[in-house]
């Protein structure tokens, strides 16, 4: 897993992203969905002419069509692509959000690399091992089968380094932030590496499935819970983009 170059970007989304099955994914919630890019806060590779926007995270709301937010895309070339999970009215008023729960490897406290604050102190706050990443992939496989108690229209997501979990339950979107907070909390105690952020609703923003995340290379892949456990995301050919194929073979 690698950092994304501006060629490799370019040749993923003009050849390879097609933004409709995000959209065949999302369902209904792609009216009025509104998109967001990160050109290169964190791999520091971007297009020079986008060298103050770099950091930047740059709202897509204003698009005629889903070709017109792809052709935004590549004259970006962003290292990471998301959506946004609220829900706004005609006038872009706020009226709901998609819960979602976020299982990322580097959270975990790693028998052999220690926990994320350790990572940190060492300069290495964002990455993570192989065992690490088996565990976001058990965290996220239990933590499904606790929601299917409440919950009964869940969808998982390889982001690309950890897991997904989103919850299209149609009664959950005009949850108050106190109860998104509370079910957080809850899901914490219980010894689950989320981000209580995202799940709490305020990092509303999360990765469009199918775009590339460009700091490792992978494409963020959905998932059937059946496929999780031997899900392995370093030889699976369906999140590894073209330009890193080679010699694998794409038969399965």
């Amino acid at each position: 897993m690698q950092y994304t170059n501006l060629e490799e970007r370019r040749e993923f989304y003009s050849e390879e992203f097609i933004i409709e099955k995000a959209a065949k994914w999302l369902g209904k919630r792609i009216d009025r969905l509104r998109f967001a890019i990160i050109i290169g806060r964190h791999t520091q590779i971007f297009p020079n002419e986008y060298r103050e926007d770099a950091e930047t995270t740059i709202i897509i709301d204003e698009y005629k069509n889903l070709g017109d937010v792809r052709d935004q895309i590549i004259e970006f070339l962003p290292e990471s692509t998301y959506y946004d999970r609220n829900l706004y009215d005609e006038k872009g008023r706020k009226i709901g959000q998609e819960l979602a729960f976020d299982i990322d490897p580097e959270n975990l406290n790693c028998p052999i690399h220690g926990s994320l604050a350790d990572k940190m102190k060492r300069g290495q706050g964002l990455s993570f091992c192989e065992l690490e990443l088996n565990m976001a992939k058990e965290q996220a496989l239990s933590l499904y089968e606790v929601l299917e108690n409440d919950f009964s229209l869940l969808r998982i997501v390889y982001s690309g380094r950890g897991f997904h979990i989103h919850v299209f339950d149609e009664d959950v979107y005009t949850w108050s932030d106190k109860k998104r907070q509370l079910i957080a909390s809850e899901v914490k105690k219980k010894g689950f590496g989320i981000d209580e952020w995202v799940t709490a609703g305020e990092m509303r923003l999360i990765r469009l499935p199918f775009s590339l995340h460009g700091l490792v290379s992978r494409i963020v892949l959905p998932l059937e819970k059946s496929e999780l456990e031997y899900f392995n995301p370093i030889s699976d050919v369906r999140c590894i983009p073209k330009f890193l194929r080679g010699g694998i073979s794409t038969s399965s």
